[in-house]
């Protein structure tokens, strides 16, 4: 039996950077399912294709070649890492990632690797839908204006301009919609280990949940 680690979470509670250091430390093949959301996502407003062209966005993403090189998300090719994580497709991936059709392909996708491989996921459903059966489960989550707070530096240190307090209301409306559409809304497992990570440093919650793995 493979070992598989899914860690759930609200937008910015810093799952991803959690999840990668995880993912070295016990030698787990890290898949980012939100990257994979976000890069659909990315495609889709190139190509012009609302999030309500259900057949549309099928076909594109039946013919996207995604796969994963040291944490960054290559689609067709190209290096998409960068642009994923820009606060235009923030405010839009949600939409895209409520689909039924295209979270079914993902899932899909994402359940064969870890049928494959020793891997850790992070995103919305992996303990509840994705990786049911996962060895361990997370939730990992913080307030609003903490979350807020991080992803404002993050994107300041990267030479991204930006205002708080529109990150702020972004990840309030981001928290309201993923833990109220239909198709496998954001919810902590029953069997999860909650985190509140407000108060806490990234090493802090590495140490944590690893006692928890060791």
């Amino acid at each position: 039996m493979k070992l598989s680690v899914a860690i759930d979470g609200p937008a910015g509670a810093g799952k991803s950077t959690i999840a990668k250091l995880l993912g070295k430390k016990f030698d787990l093949m890290y898949i980012n399912t939100g990257a994979m959301y976000r890069a659909v996502t990315v495609i889709a407003l190139r190509n012009g294709i609302d999030h309500k062209n259900v057949k549309a966005l099928c076909g594109l993403v039946d013919n996207l070649d995604m796969h994963f090189e040291n944490d960054h998300i290559i689609v067709n090719n190209e290096n998409l890492s960068e642009e994923i994580n820009t606060p235009e497709i923030s405010s839009r991936v949600s939409s895209y990632a409520a689909v039924y059709e295209i979270r079914e392909r993902l899932v899909k996708s994402q359940k064969n690797i870890a049928e494959k491989y020793n891997v850790i996921m992070d995103g919305r459903d992996i303990g509840t839908v994705v990786l049911k059966n996962a060895n361990y489960k997370f939730y990992l989550t913080a307030s609003a204006q903490k979350r807020a707070e991080r992803r404002y530096k993050e994107l300041i240190n990267k030479g991204i301009n930006v205002e708080y307090n529109k990150i702020l209301s972004d990840i309030i409306e981001r928290d309201y919609f993923d833990t109220h559409r239909d198709v496998d809304p954001l919810s902590k497992a029953e069997d999860a280990i909650e985190i509140e990570s407000s108060n806490m440093s990234i090493e802090e919650v590495v140490d944590l949940m690893a006692s928890y793995i060791n």
